[in-house]
């Protein structure tokens, strides 16, 4: 027959909306008709994603681009597609006439409709047309001002027929609750994103052996049986398999761990066992093992005998004595470095694949995703806020979106009737998600992994830190434009730097200055101290450091800041006892971090300190924190800068003069700077509320004089009338007389001589003469005597 050619060759086309047209049309151009060799009115099979298919009417449409079909939205919904998806579309000829066919409403949109279902909404719609129908479809009928959505549960003949005027059509049964269908029944692909690297290696390793296990026979090897996916919680681990398992039509079988275990003896294996006989019964099938470590954990770190029961059945079923070509079994875990070894060889976990972090393109891909039904103003854009939601996880862009969303529920409801059962309709369609939304839904939300680690884009800006114009263009370099400008790097074929260190004198803003920069480069902070990473237990502390770096990796971009690093990077060696061992243990972890033997990503080490003597030499190697920044005392530009910006948002008097202030701070360090704008605000504020209990006693002698004389007192004149609280200059005098100085001249001394032994300048000597050697202006005999005395650099 001429459906048996057109399924060997069958014809793709792009879906487009159909707005207007019929539940049981396709609209094709003219063209593709007489391509197809169809005459409108015919029937052809549209196949969509996830394997579903239905049969619709070829209906005429000059409108349609050629390389294109138009359809409604509930014949896409039977087939599982958007607009701009791809169908296929087969001539069909073979549909059947039915005998009797039997349709069942859904119940929600059944509301308020009393009377014949059949006499008011079935009959009319089929006595239109000869409608083909299939199993499973729903269609959408709308009379008497109502729409009441069907579902088609049966037909005879069975899959599809064609509704003619002596089919019976049958409408009894209960209606349908939408609730009792399955939400992740129809995950597909598209709904995966961030994953398309990784989602091409599992469709290879899982499609080909389920749906050709022949390719592999033919070449005398055993297909894969199985994958270990891993990564953080919410990267879309479980999602990807029942999407695998929706596209491929597999049957699937979900394990969870917790259900399986028991305290008889041999029912957790038992339980394991069953599983494995069901899917093998209902191949081509899936197995999928969630949370794997929790039943499959390392033998020889396990004191249960069940789990040990457990991890050897598992083995056996994996290796399987009868064939298993049309079972693949699927894990999940985000710790494999807990699970049993022998699981991870070939022959059982045949691959690992892991499910990171997303980067922006894969952000921007959820998000479209999550926002696909969202009602969205014109000013969002979603381009912005992947850019912003470094080491956001799947789950946590979802959780994003319904922020958002509720942001913008809050703003409606002071005219939302919480006692009401109806809302108006005009407050629904008033409301949409904004990009403030979005932006304030931001500020209250974190990447997951990261909630149990203080993890923050601090507020600090550069207009908090006044001064030190050259620390902060050098920070800018380092930490900045590999952020903002990474193509530029790759130019060049270099990499950025790992680190840098600052130090000098307390109180002069190293601190400050790593949260500036972390927030102008819109990436995550970390925040580290010391002590915190230290622990009793033997290998607990090294253990601390590599998960504060795993962290970082995973929320890269991210800038981790070890403050006061002294605490923990001492001269190894040094100390004494069972302490100096965990203090070099810890500090060989760092070390070992800072190289970075795995991916380092984007993630830039700044350690801060004011005893740069006693830091062990390794670290401050080039490689490691290679960037030594000296932050020096604020000189007097710097110090007007300092308290401009303490006092930038303070009420001043403009009499006040500042660079005097300035002059007269020579060796004031910014904390001390700080301590002074706050002394001078303190004794501002003392005086007015000083002020203001004065006149309060006088406003009750003077309301009470006038009233006694029968006259009415102007409280708010009298109120007006009040003086300005502002700072003015008997206020700094004041607070001058209590200022000090936190570093002396000694301990100045001592950073400046430190400074000095680290300078490049003093590095080399005569390195401010060095040029390359065709543009060296020594030439003849003095060249050659310098080469031969041995003092030339060249050889």
């Amino acid at each position: 027959m001429q459906a048996g050619r057109d399924e060997q060759n069958p014809k793709k086309l792009m879906v487009d909306d159909y707005p207007d047209g019929d539940n049981s049309t396709i609209g094709l151009h003219p063209d593709k008709i007489n391509e197809l060799e169809l005459f409108q009115g015919d029937t052809v099979k549209v196949r969509g994603r996830l394997r579903k298919e239905t049969i619709l009417l070829v209906f005429t449409d000059e409108s349609v681009e050629p390389h294109k079909c138009r359809l409604n939205s509930c014949a896409r919904k039977n087939v599982a597609i958007h607009p701009g998806d791809v169908v296929t579309v087969n001539r069909c000829d073979d549909v059947p006439f039915g005998t009797r066919v039997r349709i069942i409403p859904y119940a929600d949109t059944l509301e308020g409709v009393t009377g014949d279902l059949f006499e008011t909404f079935l009959g009319p719609y089929f006595r239109e047309a000869f409608r083909p129908v299939i199993e499973g479809d729903s269609f959408i009928i709308r009379a008497n001002m109502r729409a009441v959505e069907f579902r088609v549960e049966k037909t005879d003949p069975e899959g599809g027929c064609i509704v003619s005027e002596t089919t019976e059509v049958f409408c009894d049964g209960e209606p349908v609750e939408r609730a009792e269908e399955d939400p992740d029944a129809n995950v597909s692909y598209e709904d995966l994103g961030g994953v398309r690297k990784q989602l091409g290696l599992i469709r290879e390793m899982v499609e080909l052996p389920l749906r050709h296990p022949q390719l592999f026979r033919n070449l005398g090897c055993k297909p894969p049986r199985g994958i270990l996916m891993f990564g953080p919680p919410g990267c879309g681990k479980t999602l990807i398999a029942r999407a695998v398992a929706n596209e491929t039509g597999a049957f699937f079988y979900l394990l969870n761990g917790p259900e399986i275990m028991s305290n008889q003896m041999g029912a957790s294996e038992k339980a394991l066992r069953s599983a494995f006989e069901e899917a093998e019964s209902n191949a081509p099938a899936i197995i999928f093992i969630d949370e794997i470590d929790s039943i499959a954990p390392k033998r020889e770190d396990t004191h249960g005998e069940v789990e040990r029961r457990i991890v050897s059945q598992l083995l056996t079923l994996m290796d399987g004595k009868k064939s298993r070509d049309n079972v693949i079994v699927i894990a999940a875990t985000n710790r494999p470095n807990a699970l049993d070894p022998a699981l991870r060889r070939f022959g059982r976990f045949d691959r690992e694949i892991d499910i990171g972090v997303p980067d922006e393109i894969g952000r921007l891909e959820i998000l479209a995703i999550h926002t696909r039904n969202m009602k969205l103003a014109e000013d969002v854009k979603l381009e912005e806020l992947a850019a912003e939601t470094h080491g956001f996880v799947g789950a946590d862009v979802a959780s994003l979106c319904t922020e958002a969303a509720m942001c913008c529920i809050r703003e409606k409801l002071d005219v939302i009737d919480m006692d009401s059962d109806t809302i108006d309709a005009a407050v629904l369609a008033s409301m949409a998600v904004t990009q403030d939304h979005f932006k304030t839904a931001l500020g209250a939300a974190n990447p997951s992994a990261l909630r149990e680690t203080v993890v923050e884009v601090p507020n600090v800006t550069w207009d908090d830190i006044g001064g030190l114009e050259d620390v902060k263009r050098e920070l800018q370099e380092l930490v900045q434009y590999p952020v903002l400008y990474p193509e530029k790097f790759e130019e060049l074929g270099m990499s950025p730097s790992k680190g840098v260190l600052f130090y000098g004198p307390p109180g002069t803003g190293k601190t400050m200055l790593a949260k500036a920069i972390a927030n102008e480069c819109g990436a995550n902070f970390i925040s580290i101290k010391g002590p915190e990473l230290l622990s009793m237990w033997f290998g607990n502390s090294e253990a601390n450091v590599r998960g504060i770096f795993d962290k970082a990796r995973q929320s890269a971009p991210c800038v981790l800041f070890f403050d006061e690093i002294d605490s923990i990077a001492r001269s190894r060696g040094g100390g004494g006892g069972a302490g100096g061992e965990a203090s070099d243990r810890v500090m060989n972890q760092i070390l070992t971090e800072l190289d970075g033997v795995g991916t380092r990503k984007n993630v830039f080490v700044i350690g801060a300190t004011n005893r740069p003597d006693i830091l062990d030499p390794a670290v401050m190697r080039p490689g490691r924190l290679d960037q030594l920044l000296y932050i020096p005392l604020p000189d007097l530009e710097s110090r007007l800068a300092i308290i401009n910006a303490q006092l930038r948002k303070a009420a001043i008097d403009p009499n006040v003069p500042m660079d005097q202030v300035a002059d007269a701070t020579h060796n004031f360090s910014g904390a001390d700077l700080t301590e002074i704008c706050q002394r001078a605000a303190k004794l501002a504020i003392r005086e007015s509320i000083e002020r203001d209990i004065r006149r309060e006693k006088e406003k009750e002698l003077i309301k009470e004089e006038i009233e006694a004389n029968g006259e009415v007192f102007n409280e708010e004149a009298y109120d007006a009338q009040a003086p300005t609280n502002r700072i003015e200059r008997r206020h700094f005098e004041e607070a001058m007389g209590y200022a000090r100085k936190s570093v002396s001249d000694a301990e100045l001394q001592k950073y400046e001589m430190f400074r000095q032994s680290l300078s490049i300048d003093t590095a080399v000597a005569g390195g401010n003469a060095f040029r390359f050697a065709e543009d060296n202006p020594m030439t003849g005999q003095r060249a050659a005597a310098l080469d031969d005395d041995g003092d030339d650099f060249y050889n």
